[in-house]
């Protein structure tokens, strides 16, 4: 039966305990100690295995933000979340595309308590009805909606954001902006950026980057434009290219002799761009690198 459960909803707890913590390997935990706990779960108690899975997940998770809060407190410079590849021709990556949050929603979620944190992601990402999140994080139907209206509004979204995806355009415009980058188009580059975009950076003081957010697109232009591709060389060639992360075109800078030394995801809004996130802290980038999940999202043996 445990096996049977694993097949079935490791793409969504994955998902949830992804969007919860902002860290693949934490989430690949999450989703490991929870299927290892369940086989000493007597049958009776899964009658609602899915309820039942994903309150697991979220307890645990809830306990990775506690401890997880001091740590970026704690951080250098800009901490971002952890991305993930995701590749058209695998079924569980697949799954994973559907109904998950922007990247850049996930960035804002770094500002909500856990609670609100909590409900946004099991709401907006997952469509639980508010009911069904009550009972799950044992609160009233009242105050969940609150929270989620808190949620919403620290983040600073409006109601159509709330329910936007990548645009269908977004594509497109990647790859113009990845090609200005190429030809060192300067003036291309500025007219893609909104006067007042914002460039965060996460090397996590293991490499070159921004300690503070970059605002302006003059600034964000030229710190594009030097920076980033000369740290990215290390003596070798540059080569930038689009590759889908966390279900979205983004940037991907590589070297010669580094291997993967940038993954970059675009914000864009009403046809300009609005949000730049370089990860560049060489731990976030090792699933990035290995093309895929690790070895803790395969079948789990102890599962019988």
């Amino acid at each position: 039966m445990q096996e049977q459960l694993y097949t079935k909803y490791k793409a969504l707890l994955f998902k949830l305990a992804y969007q919860l913590t902002g860290s693949v390997s934490d989430a690949e935990d999450a989703v490991q100690d929870v299927f290892i706990k369940i086989a000493d779960v007597p049958p009776e108690r899964l009658a609602e295995p899915k309820a039942y899975l994903c309150k697991m997940v979220t307890n645990r998770c809830k306990d990775l933000l506690k401890s997880a809060r001091k740590k970026r407190e704690e951080y250098f410079g800009e901490w971002l979340p952890e991305p993930f590849p995701s590749s058209d021709d695998d079924a569980m990556e697949a799954v994973l595309r559907e109904d998950l949050l922007t990247y850049g929603m996930i960035v804002l979620l770094e500002r909500l308590s856990p609670s609100e944190r909590i409900v946004f992601v099991l709401r907006e990402a997952l469509g639980f009805e508010y009911r069904e999140i009550a009972q799950l994080i044992e609160k009233s139907e009242p105050n969940c909606r609150k929270l989620f209206s808190r949620a919403s509004a620290k983040m600073g979204l409006s109601a159509e954001e709330e329910h936007a995806r990548p645009e269908a355009e977004q594509q497109q415009w990647v790859d113009g902006f990845l090609d200005a980058l190429k030809a060192g188009n300067v003036n291309r580059v500025l007219t893609m950026l909104d006067p007042d975009v914002v460039l965060v950076a996460d090397g996590g003081g293991k490499v070159l980057a921004a300690a503070q957010p970059i605002v302006s697109r003059d600034l964000v232009a030229k710190f594009l434009l030097g920076p980033v591709l000369q740290s990215a060389t290390f003596g070798g060639e540059v080569r930038m290219e689009m590759r889908h992360i966390n279900g979205q075109p983004s940037i991907v800078i590589r070297s010669e002799t580094g291997g993967i030394q940038t993954v970059g995801m675009l914000r864009v809004e009403g046809g300009i761009i609005r949000e730049l996130y370089l990860i560049r802290n060489p731990d976030k980038l090792q699933h990035i690198a290995e093309g895929g999940f690790s070895e803790k999202i395969g079948l789990i043996e102890s599962v019988d």
